[in-house]
């Protein structure tokens, strides 16, 4: 019963261990069942499994990429709102969309082009300015309350989602890569086949080693057909 283990990929090496650790788990084989060994091999497995095919990043990027998109839309309806309302000197009150304008001309007139970190920095103290009662009673004044808590909104959406997202990422990154734990999991699996080797010939052992070379064989087969495809 040969095999390098090292050679198999990620995945066949998780499912030699796992098929091994159901033919154990299976009551065929009284001999294996509460020895040592296999409880090893099942928490190194089990260990193994949660992080070979795990994601190294979260997936929320597509969600935090349309909240950053509907923050830019309501920051910039009511940046051009402002803009154009303040040139218009006839109009009521145009002072009060120049005072506006010039708190944004303050925080920069780009911010949905800066970095998604920068960004949010920037249109938290945009927002916070604006809040103020003095700038308030300018944005109630011109009947555009609604436009900037639509931003105000869109950009408390947005700073959750980010927030998610990079809590999420660094959980991921934090959890012990498969490659670490790998070694662990070949180590007591090449003891366990090393095991059923030297035992092969005992009369209560030879279906137990049957079975699990006929296990190994098939993930020798894997990882040949694999290369074979590769190849092609």
């Amino acid at each position: 019963m040969k095999i390098t283990l090292t050679k198999l990929s990620t995945k066949d090496l998780a499912t030699l261990a796992q098929r091994i650790i159901s033919n154990i788990q299976s009551g065929k084989y009284p001999v294996i069942s509460n020895h040592p060994l296999t409880a090893t091999l099942q928490t190194f497995y089990t260990e193994y499994d949660l992080v070979y095919t795990k994601q190294i990043y979260s997936g929320k990027g597509k969600d935090v990429a349309t909240a950053d998109l509907e923050r830019d839309v309501a920051y910039k309806n009511l940046k051009a709102f402002l803009n154009g309302y303040r040139k218009l000197a006839s109009a009521p009150n145009y002072q009060f969309a120049e005072d506006l304008y010039t708190v944004f001309k303050t925080f920069g007139l780009n911010l949905d082009r800066l970095s998604y970190s920068s960004q949010t920095a920037q249109m938290k103290k945009l927002i916070e300015v604006l809040e103020t009662p003095e700038n308030m009673q300018k944005i109630n004044v011109l009947s555009i309350n609604p436009a900037f808590t639509d931003m105000k909104t869109k950009h408390e959406a947005f700073e959750l989602l980010f927030a998610d997202q990079a809590e999420a990422n660094a959980d991921l990154r934090q959890m012990t890569s498969a490659s670490a734990i790998r070694k662990d999991l070949e180590k007591t699996l090449k003891s366990y086949l090393n095991l059923l080797t030297a035992m092969k010939d005992v009369p209560s052992w030879e279906l137990l080693y049957s079975d699990t070379n006929e296990l190994v064989k098939a993930a020798k087969n894997s990882d040949i057909q694999r290369k074979e495809e590769n190849n092609l």
